[in-house]
């Protein structure tokens, strides 16, 4: 059975866009190809770095890269941070006019990760707040709640063979603060998890909660559903 409904983790992350003014709706589905960047580069680099905005997770503002693009930073995002092989980037469903959502999938028939993005100053680049999988419901701890160790991570989930992966991540870098697996439910029906992950003091003061499924046949992700917290000091 194929999960159709949008989960409850897609509400707290567009919650995050309300505070930055309104992530918007969705419109039909992807495409297998991503639109060419005929107005402007994908990518563009500013010196130096400002601070990492309260509501986004990439690009790091410690690096140069910054997108000009919606669409290539939700392919940069699946690619780089949520470890995608080969993701299928859907076009920009734009909300307000600012903000938005793109659709990605691990393969044409996947299940869909939504991404959503939204330009911010300064410099009027784009900028990712967080993903949402209908197969990946995180439900607690919230977007934007303030997280110390340890840390219980409840939710609903189905995967192949029940099993799913959860990290805690830190602004400027890609390597996880911590990493579990845990089980939900299987076959296409959701069923309950829960999680409890202790972490030594990050070095960032915000990052991410990641939760994702991972192929068993190249151990790249699938979907993935990913929320922004702050970490106690």
């Amino acid at each position: 059975m194929q999960v159709r409904a949008r989960p409850v983790l897609a509400a707290a992350v567009v919650g995050i866009a309300v505070v930055a003014a309104a992530c918007g709706g969705t419109s039909p589905g992807p495409s297998t190809s991503v639109p060419p960047a005929t107005t402007a580069p994908s990518t563009t680099s500013t010196s130096p770095p400002t601070a990492q905005p309260s509501t986004a997770i990439w690009p790091f503002a410690s690096t140069t890269l910054r997108y000009a693009s919606p669409v290539a930073a939700a392919r940069g995002f699946a690619l780089t941070y949520l470890g995608f092989s080969n993701p299928v980037v859907g076009p920009f469903q734009q909300g307000d006019s600012r903000s938005g959502e793109i659709e990605v999938r691990a393969s044409p028939g996947g299940v869909v990760t939504t991404v959503l993005v939204r330009m911010l100053a300064p410099g009027d680049t784009w900028w990712v707040l967080g993903s949402v999988a209908s197969t990946l419901e995180l439900h607690s701890p919230a977007a934007l709640s303030t997280i110390s160790s340890p840390v219980t991570l409840t939710g609903q989930s189905t995967a192949f063979e029940a099993t799913i992966n959860l990290e805690l991540r830190q602004d400027g870098t890609l390597t996880p603060l911590a990493t579990t697996t845990t089980q939900g439910g299987s076959n296409g029906e959701m069923g309950p998890f829960t999680a409890t992950m202790t972490f030594p003091p990050p070095a960032a003061g915000a990052g991410a909660i990641v939760v994702r499924t991972i192929s068993a046949k190249d151990g790249a992700t699938e979907a993935a559903s990913t929320v922004r917290i702050a970490y106690a000091r």
